[in-house]
C-alpha cells in the first residue's frame, strides 16, 4: 500500500475515532456521520484503484 493510501486509511479511523467520541459525549450529528462516510469511500476508492 502507498503512503498516500496509508495516510488515508489512518485519518479514516481516527476520524471514525473522534465522530464516535464525539457522539457519545454530546450527541449524534449527522453532518459528521456523513463526513466520515465520504472520508471512507474515498479511501476505499484509493485501495482499490491502487491494487488493479
Amino acid at each position: 500500500m502507498p503512503g498516500s493510501t496509508k495516510v488515508m486509511g489512518v485519518l479514516t479511523v481516527g476520524g471514525l475515532v473522534v465522530v464516535t467520541a464525539y457522539t457519545v459525549a454530546l450527541g449524534s450529528s449527522g453532518w459528521l456521520w456523513f463526513g466520515w462516510v465520504v472520508i471512507g469511500l474515498i479511501t476505499l476508492a484509493m485501495v482499490v484503484s491502487r491494487s488493479t
